[in-house]
């Protein structure tokens, strides 16, 4: 029997990739957002978690086998993140509790889990890299653990089984999205070339030097579909990246020879994309305009807030998967193919210029 899938946050990069994923293994699939947009084979449901009532009035006869958990929202402090994301999953889990059709819940988190959340990420005392899943929590407020403590009480209290999935940056397109350091690199290269400005690396000596790797949202997707079709991994948390280990002195230079520029040396100097690009709203606006691209605010296609935290870490980022593996999970994405699919997919859609 077909099986029906519940993708919440399905405009994401993250949760398009997963519905993408689930149509195409032949899942009947259902996705949540506050304003979604038409993707192929997914039946889209409009609804904010923050509102108890409409969002029961909006999952009102969907029984889905199993929730895909791919959203948040930022707020302006860590107390706030807790408090407004848990409820988020509450409200969710009441509104889907009379149907108890439910057998499974994936929620996806991230290495914040291991690296502290924003306002104390990187910094005190990590745990050795690479990141394992034994290592546990930092003695830190985190709204990773609150979600985390949200689906765990939801399982035992209605029956479905769980599992945690915390990917690395995650490598995909979505438009209006918080954290997307593709589309923002490829947004970065596209202005320095109508510019004449330098590609230069923004972040830190350490990420230029040190090993690290990402995780591409198709590998992430088939990770959480994995995951639901594997007894052995209900009720487990997992690390979940690519699968390669790359330095950015050598991933650099493989992201400008894609789009036709030299990397500029790197000096050590740290020059954050946030400062870089504050002023650059009219220069891509001007060259949406002249190329005919589909999305002229800068905004919304670039978050350099973020980019600027992953590159300027101060501590080598390696992520273990061996717990995954161990149970049989073999995905495998190189990491530049993945930037490069990607920005083969923002040219096809014209959210970055054709060349």
């Amino acid at each position: 029997m077909t099986k029906t899938a519940l993708v919440v946050g399905v405009t994401g990069i993250q949760g398009s990739a997963t519905a993408e994923r689930l149509v195409a293994e032949g899942w009947t699939v259902h996705g949540l957002a506050r304003k979604p947009q038409p993707q192929d084979g997914v039946t889209l449901v409009a609804a904010d978690l923050l509102q108890p009532d409409t969002l029961a009035q909006a999952l009102d006869g969907l029984r889905p086998d199993a929730v895909f958990l791919t959203t948040w929202l930022r707020q302006a402090s860590e107390a706030e993140n807790i408090r407004v994301n848990a409820a988020m999953l509450r409200n969710l889990f009441e509104a889907l509790r009379p149907a108890r059709s439910v057998r499974h819940v994936g929620l996806v988190t991230g290495l914040k889990h291991y690296l502290g959340p924003f306002e104390a990420y990187g910094k005190g005392s990590l745990p050795k890299t690479p990141f394992r899943e034994e290592q546990g929590r930092l003695d830190e407020a985190n709204f990773y653990y609150a979600q985390e403590d949200e689906v765990v009480a939801a399982a035992a209290r209605d029956g479905f089984t769980w599992s945690i999935h915390r990917p690395h940056t995650v490598i995909g397109k979505a438009v209006g999205n918080a954290m997307n350091m593709g589309t923002t690199l490829a947004v970065y290269a596209a202005i320095c070339r109508e510019t004449g400005r330098p590609f230069r690396f923004p972040g830190s000596q350490v990420q230029w030097d040190g090993l690290t790797d990402m995780t591409d949202a198709r590998q992430l997707a088939a990770h959480l579909v994995w995951a639901e079709a594997t007894p052995a991994a209900a009720n487990e948390d997992f690390n979940v990246v690519n699968g390669d280990v790359f330095r950015w002195n050598w991933m650099w230079s493989r992201i400008a020879e894609w789009f036709g520029l030299e990397a500029a040396p790197f000096d050590g100097t740290e020059m954050p994309l946030e400062a870089q690009m504050r002023d650059d709203a009219p220069v891509w606006r001007q060259i949406a305009e002249r190329e005919g691209l589909a999305e002229p605010d800068l905004s919304r296609l670039a978050s350099p807030w973020h980019t600027d935290a992953d590159l300027g870490r101060p501590i080598e980022v390696v992520t273990d998967m061996s717990k995954s593996r161990r149970m049989g999970f073999a995905g495998y994405q190189p990491t530049d193919d993945a930037f490069f699919d990607l920005f083969a997919r923002l040219r096809a859609d014209r959210l970055i210029p054709a060349g």
